[in-house]
């Protein structure tokens, strides 16, 4: 996929390629510990720069530490038009389990480690993660959360705040509080539920960014999406990624790959 052809859409204050890179997958398995092959991480993010790549999305808590570790080794210091989005609001627990990080001094301790292990003296972008229920939607306040964050950008060390894993309920709620940039939850071809969040954020020019476009730790396999990807000439994740490319304007898409 060319990513030029992606086109580009406005995140923050920066105007970033719709093709970007999801760093998750640079840890080792499970997203705990080390990568496999140290070298291959840093020589894929490398190449995704290389490529023309703007857009690299990643947390402290992939690893944990280790994610972020890897982005400063491979590309500090950073090109003045690569905006780096991470995550607060999650933990690993020893057992590679994941768990809230959501109190106020958790919020507060986890910025300033992205910070350090990304070094960087500002974030561009941090997207509070709900966690009422790690792996699907689930309502709860966030305002203790929205308003900590909203301190931390005051304080000047984060320049734009978005979310992931909300519901409506919860978008709103964090907009009463500080302007939100993007919305990361789950969406691909395969599973919809956002279609309406995603029309209501594109109105209000507001990016939309799907992660596990293409299932994520399930892949998607669906005879159809093979069966149109063979009359096209083209593999099923590439027809995934270009269905989510033409699905709306503002989705920004952050595929991941390890190797």
């Amino acid at each position: 996929m060319n990513i030029d052809k992606s086109g580009t859409f406005t995140l923050g204050t920066s105007t970033v390629k719709r093709l970007g890179y999801g760093a998750m997958q640079l840890a080792g398995p499970g997203v705990y510990g080390p990568p496999k092959n140290h070298q291959a991480a840093i020589d894929v993010l490398r190449e995704a720069v290389a490529l023309g790549i703007n857009h690299i999305d990643t947390s402290d808590f992939y690893g944990p530490h280790i994610t972020n570790q890897l982005i400063q080794e491979a590309l500090h210091p950073y090109r003045d038009d690569l905006t780096i989005v991470t995550k607060v609001g999650a933990k690993r627990g020893d057992d590679a389990s994941w768990l809230p990080a959501f109190s106020s001094e958790e919020i507060i301790q986890a910025v300033h480690d992205n910070l350090k292990n990304l070094k960087l003296d500002v974030l561009d972008v941090v997207n509070l993660r709900a966690m009422f229920n790690p792996f699907s939607l689930a309502e709860g306040s966030i305002e203790e959360q929205m308003t900590t964050l909203a301190e931390l950008q005051h304080q000047g060390i984060i320049q734009h705040i978005g979310l992931s894993n909300v519901t409506h309920t919860q978008v709103a709620e964090a907009q009463s509080i500080a302007p939100i940039v993007c919305v990361q939850n789950m969406y691909n071809i395969a599973n919809r539920q956002d279609d309406a969040l995603i029309d209501q954020l594109a109105e209000q020019g507001i990016a939309y960014v799907p992660f596990f476009p293409l299932g994520g730790f399930n892949p998607l396999q669906s005879s159809t999406l093979q069966h149109v990807a063979d009359q096209l000439g083209a593999t099923p994740i590439q027809v995934a990624l270009t269905w989510l490319l033409q699905r709306s304007p503002n989705i920004l898409l952050i595929p991941g790959t390890s190797s």
